[in-house]
C-alpha cells in the first residue's frame, strides 16, 4: 500500500508517505497558516505520490464521530481561519481516496499500540505534556470517542499545598493543563522548561500533578499502560519521580500486578516522536479497508 500521513498541528503540519508496515519513505513539513495557504501544497504532495488513502491526526477541537453533521470538521479552534473547516471533505475532494480522521493524540496512541512498545495491548492511554495537555484513549481495541473527543488535559486536580500559582487555563485556571503544561511551567518559574533542568523542585511539582492525573485515569479507565509524551517529558529525570508519586497517591488501593509494576505501567513514548505519523498511517490503512468492504 502507498499511504499518506498528515499530522496536522497548530504550528506545523508533518506529511509523510509510508505503508501499512509502518515504513516511512518520505516526509515534509509545512507551516500551519490558513487553509488556503497550507492545504494545496499538502494535497499536491499526496497526489504526486499517488496515495491510496490518507490518515489525518488533527489539532482540535474536531468532530471525529462518523455520522455527525460536522464529522471531519475542525470546530471552535482559536486559530480563526480554521474554525468550522471541513478538512476531511477537502482532501476527499482533492485526492478522491479514503480519508481516516481523528485527534492528534488519538493518532499518537494508535501509533504506539500498532507499531510501538505497547503493540498488542487492548487498553492504553497516551498523555502528551507540552504546550497543552491532551490524551489519546484506546479502549477494548478501538480509539475512544464520546459525545465529543475527550479533553483529558482539563480534568480538575488537587493543587499542591505549596503551589501558589493561580493556573494558566483561561477556563478553569487550575486544571491539569493550567498547572502542568509547558506555558504554565514557564509562567510559574519565569523560564522555559529546558532552562530549568537542574531545579529539582520544578520537576517534583510537575511529577505530582502528572502522577495525580495518572491515578485518576487509572481509576476511571483501567488502562493496561499509560504512555507519556510531549516536550515536557523530555526531562528524563521526571519519570522516576512520577513513578514514586503515583505509588504514594495510589496508597495501595489497586493491587493488580500490572499497576504495581509502575516502571512498566507508566512509560515514555517509544517511537522517537514518530508515533503521530505512524498512527496516521494506521488511520489511512483502516480507512482504505472500510472502503473495500
Amino acid at each position: 500500500m502507498v499511504l499518506g500521513a498528515l499530522e496536522a498541528g497548530g504550528t506545523k503540519m508533518v506529511c509523510a508517505i509510508g505503508n501499512e508496515k509502518g515504513e516511512i519513505y518520505d516526509r515534509i513539513r509545512v507551516s500551519t497558516k490558513t487553509p488556503k495557504e497550507t492545504l494545496p501544497q499538502i494535497a499536491e504532495y499526496f497526489a504526486e505520490h499517488h496515495v491510496e488513502a490518507v490518515g489525518v491526526a488533527c489539532f482540535g477541537p474536531i468532530d471525529p464521530v462518523k455520522g455527525s453533521p460536522t464529522y471531519g470538521y475542525i470546530l471552535a479552534t482559536p486559530k480563526l481561519a480554521w474554525q468550522n473547516f471541513g478538512i476531511v471533505d477537502y482532501f476527499a475532494q482533492k485526492l478522491a481516496c479514503p480519508i481516516g480522521f481523528d485527534t492528534d493524540v488519538n493518532g499518537s496512541v494508535l501509533g504506539e499500540v500498532t507499531f510501538g512498545a505497547s503493540r498488542g495491548l487492548q487498553n492504553c492511554l497516551y498523555l502528551t505534556v507540552g504546550t497543552g495537555i491532551g490524551a489519546g484513549i484506546y479502549l477494548n481495541g478501538s480509539l475512544h470517542h464520546g459525545i465529543a473527543h475527550p479533553e483529558a488535559g482539563h480534568i480538575l486536580i488537587k493543587r499542591h499545598a505549596k503551589d501558589p500559582y493561580a493556573g494558566r487555563c483561561p477556563f478553569h485556571k487550575d486544571c491539569l493543563e493550567g498547572l502542568a503544561s509547558g506555558p504554565a511551567i514557564e509562567e510559574r518559574w519565569g523560564a522555559k522548561a529546558y532552562e530549568l533542568s537542574e531545579r529539582k523542585e520544578v520537576w517534583e511539582l510537575e511529577a505530582y500533578y502528572i502522577a495525580q492525573a495518572c491515578v485518576n485515569y487509572t481509576m476511571i479507565l483501567s488502562p493496561e499502560r499509560i504512555i507519556l509524551g510531549g516536550g515536557v517529558m523530555h526531562q528524563e529525570q521526571m519519570l522516576p519521580m512520577i513513578h514514586e508519586k503515583f505509588t504514594e497517591l495510589l496508597a495501595g488501593y489497586l493491587v493488580q500486578e500490572g499497576i504495581q509494576d509502575t516502571e512498566n505501567y507508566i512509560v515514555r513514548d517509544s517511537l522517537e516522536d514518530n508515533q503521530g505519523i505512524l498512527g496516521c498511517l494506521k488511520l489511512a490503512e483502516d480507512a482504505l479497508a472500510r472502503e473495500v468492504l
